[in-house]
């Protein structure tokens, strides 16, 4: 962060409280990245509205009409309602942190409300969409170990719905038993069991797997032998929306929401989807009921004689 931007106090002050949330609250590395890109904005919007570079007592001094214009002026800037959300919760907590320190008040943030959120719901490919996704690779690569590697990937997407994160940082440790122990958000842990052709297809992907591997390897590799990105399967399944005639929702998360409405419209239980999807809250897992009762309405205005 520019010196001309903020005073040194203030930089200590922001570097301390990511550091807390890295070490004690055990923040994912992507929303530690995000707070800090939503810090520095607000400090790049404080030094013209202040006048000068911003430092903790000039935040002391701040009113919930500043807070409302570093708001007003992302809005201005094309930002949505969720990342303005997201900018407003970062300023939330890093002002909470200097109250606690006496460092500061959180008595004007807190007055804010959040912005109104849009509702949006999963977009699921259809059980025959899914399965071309998983069958395709092959129009798109010739290479068979690659082929095995990223049909393994987006069998435990959909067979087991992992997030493409989850299912990339999976070790070899990981794969010695009949359920995955899967790391998710926040450092959580939890068990996934694997169907039988998951099993299959990591096995296959391991017997062609080109790189040895240690006990604390991630498995997936890219072409050269370091971990797989995830930019690769991205655009391994563009490709394959392209080749296969699939729609603008056919991408990695996708296959993961595509688990969880399929296990509910054929009568899984939504708490067992809430653990195997690992979600933390029963309210997120919730939403894909409104996913099913969609389908339930579409099929009902199609064949009912009175719809």
């Amino acid at each position: 962060m520019s010196q001309f931007l903020a005073r040194p106090d203030l930089v200590a002050a922001i570097e301390d409280w990511l550091r807390h949330l890295a070490s004690v609250r055990r923040v994912a590395p992507l929303t530690l990245e995000a707070y800090r890109r939503d810090l520095d904005q607000f400090v790049a919007f404080l030094a013209p509205h202040l006048g000068g570079p911003a430092d903790l007592a000039a935040l002391r001094d701040l009113r919930a009409a500043d807070f409302r214009a570093f708001l007003a002026q992302r809005r201005n800037e094309g930002v949505g309602a969720r990342s303005l959300g997201r900018a407003l919760a970062a300023l939330r907590g890093f002002f909470r942190h200097l109250e606690r320190h006496d460092l500061g008040s959180a008595e004007a943030i807190s007055t804010l409300r959040t912005p109104r959120q849009p509702k949006s719901l999963p977009k699921a490919l259809t059980i025959p969409e899914a399965k071309s996704v998983l069958g395709g690779i092959d129009h798109v690569e010739n290479i068979a170990w690659v082929i095995a590697r990223d049909t393994a990937v987006m069998a435990l997407l959909y067979g087991a719905g992992l997030r493409i994160s989850e299912a990339l940082g999976l070790k070899k440790a990981d794969l010695e038993s009949a359920t995955l122990r899967v790391t998710g958000k926040g450092g959580k842990t939890r068990l996934v069991p694997v169907l039988p052709e998951i099993t299959r297809l990591l096995d296959e992907y391991r017997a062609h797997l080109p790189f040895a591997l240690g006990p604390d390897d991630v498995i997936f590799r890219g072409e050269k032998g370091g971990p797989l990105s995830p930019r690769i399967i991205q655009l391994r399944i563009a490709s394959m929306r392209f080749h296969l005639g699939l729609p603008e929702s056919a991408t990695p998360h996708a296959l993961r929401h595509s688990f969880a409405t399929h296990l509910l419209g054929r009568g899984g239980d939504l708490r067992t989807i809430q653990e195997l999807l690992g979600h933390a809250s029963l309210s997120t897992t919730q939403v894909y009921t409104a996913v099913d009762t969609d389908r339930l309405l579409a099929a009902y205005r199609a064949a009912h004689p009175r719809a």
